[in-house]
């Protein structure tokens, strides 16, 4: 496999097969770089994002916590969506299906959409690959899954959209593939520009408050020479560091059984999404970018998923939330609080989301955190 033996990260060998070279996190200390100088170089145009990691730390007791409400309050709700996608991928799909997940927030749901067709008699194969904002899908990982599987059986899955970059990203960078379709399959929909999903709203995912540790032990991908030989995968640490606090498998494991239970109870499928959620979510990001004199769309990170994780791996100006009393919103409350990160309950309407991340303009000077708490 590209000179790489079969890697499933801390997921059984059956789960996922990762088309990354995995880094030791030492042979890429060369390439940390401290978040608030991370988004100086990245603002100024002198480095990309993917260029470039931060160090990824253990989440502290207190954090764990949270993740564990999370898990306790919404665990039945995404075994069940889980159940929802699985039926409706069965009904829309003929033939083979083939899962590739986008590293790495789509892993886990790829994991139980796997198991769930597999559960159905499918025949269903599942990657874990690199895709990347401006810079697109790791091409030698596309040409690895077409020479064993159909252009037609392919389907994408992100756990949630934000904005709807991804899709943008996949649209672009497809297009000269012949039979390739931009099919992206997520829970969570608020932007409107899944080709499935389980419904729009904007609710809390528990694999999205966490990184690494509920997503197989691998970091975001890396696309570095560096780390990278010709004609290679993208790359990614494998953070073997951060074992003890590991939940991916745990997590899989309870959420499959909420899925297989609801699989066995029901035929429910996806509902179609609204046909105006697309523009309303469009309108809540011109009308944040124009209250807060914003040109550059990439510092609004919206949704709860993507705002946590742009409070863990970058240096925010604050958190935009649409109740200070929203119980889901424990989780960045914590991390603002930690990171002294101010939190405002907007001014205007942030439906179809329910907390937005703004990150600092670089160029105005960026406020310290403390990245050393979560």
């Amino acid at each position: 496999m590209n000179g790489q033996t079969a890697f499933s990260g801390s997921y059984l060998p059956g789960d996922v097969t990762f088309l990354l070279i995995p880094v030791d996190p030492a042979a890429a200390s060369r390439l940390y770089v401290a978040p608030l100088e991370k988004e100086r170089l990245i603002q100024q145009g002198q480095r990309h994002y993917s260029e470039m990691i931060s160090p990824e730390i253990p989440p502290t007791p207190a954090y764990m916590t949270i993740f564990e409400t999370a898990l306790a309050r919404h665990g039945v709700r995404m075994g069940h969506e889980a159940a929802q996608l699985v039926r409706s991928i069965d009904a829309r799909m003929a033939g083979p299906i083939t899962l590739c997940s986008l590293v790495r927030a789509g892993v886990p749901l790829g994991v139980l959409l796997q198991r769930g067709l597999r559960s159905l008699g499918r025949d269903c194969v599942h990657f874990g690959i690199s895709i990347i904002r401006d810079r697109g899908i790791d091409a030698v990982a596309m040409a690895h899954v077409l020479a064993r599987r159909p252009p037609e059986s392919i389907l994408f899955v992100d756990g949630w959209t934000g904005k709807g970059a991804i899709t943008d990203e996949l649209e672009r960078t497809l297009a000269p593939w012949p039979g390739l379709r931009p099919r992206l399959v997520v829970l969570a929909d608020p932007a409107g520009r899944a080709w499935l999903s389980a419904g729009p709203e904007d609710w809390l995912i528990p694999s999205g408050v966490l990184g690494s540790t509920v997503s197989g032990l691998i970091s975001r991908s890396i696309l570095n020479d560096q780390l990278m030989s010709p004609g290679g995968f993208h790359a990614a640490l494998h953070l073997q560091n951060l074992t003890e606090h590991d939940v991916s498998r745990r997590f899989v494991d309870l959420i499959s059984a909420n899925m297989a239970g609801a699989l066995t109870c029901g035929t429910a499928v996806a509902p179609d999404a609204p046909r105006d959620i697309r523009r309303t979510a469009q309108a809540v990001i011109d009308t944040i970018a124009r209250r807060h004199g914003i040109t550059d769309r990439n510092r609004i990170k919206p949704g709860i998923a993507e705002a946590t994780r742009a409070v863990l791996r970058r240096a925010p100006q604050c958190i935009l939330v649409a109740a200070n009393s929203d119980p889901d919103l424990a989780g960045l409350h914590h991390l603002a609080r930690d990171r002294n990160i101010a939190v405002e309950v907007s001014r205007t309407p942030l439906f179809p989301y329910r907390a937005v991340t703004i990150i600092a303009d670089a160029g105005k000077g960026v406020p310290e955190t403390d990245p050393s708490q979560i």
